[in-house]
């Protein structure tokens, strides 16, 4: 792992959510083929975008926090906007794919989100 990337534990893993407005985390594990050929185009996103954060969850080592996100393939990519998961993907992306993403992620307007997500959990009125 690069001093671009932060190792999320189950120690830290609400404090460094919760404290940053804009999380990427890839949950992976070492045995694992795709997320060995996955680190180095995140490594470069994560030097490339300097104001978000970037972290990474061994699920071997952190298999509460991959049960925690229902995680069943490596690797898995998610976002967390303002402690909400805007993306959650399995499966290694190519560069242009992750930029994109990135790219539509800082694009959401926040508070429709909250709005659509206060909208999904409320009964209907009809």
């Amino acid at each position: 792992m690069g001093s671009s990337t932060v190792e999320l534990t189950k120690d830290n893993f609400d404090a460094i959510v919760s404290d940053s407005g804009f999380v990427l985390i890839d949950f992976w594990a070492a045995w694992c083929g795709p997320c060995r050929s996955f680190a180095p185009v995140y490594e470069k996103a994560a030097e490339r975008h300097g104001d978000l954060v970037f972290g990474k969850v061994d699920t071997e080592a952190q298999p509460e926090l991959a049960a925690a996100f229902e995680i069943r393939s490596i690797p898995t990519l998610m976002i967390v906007r303002e402690n909400i998961a805007v993306f959650a993907q399995p499966g290694a992306l190519p560069e242009a794919a992750l930029e994109d993403v990135i790219r539509q992620a800082r694009a959401l307007d926040m508070d429709e989100v909250r709005a659509s997500i206060a909208k999904a959990e409320r009964p209907d009125d009809a």
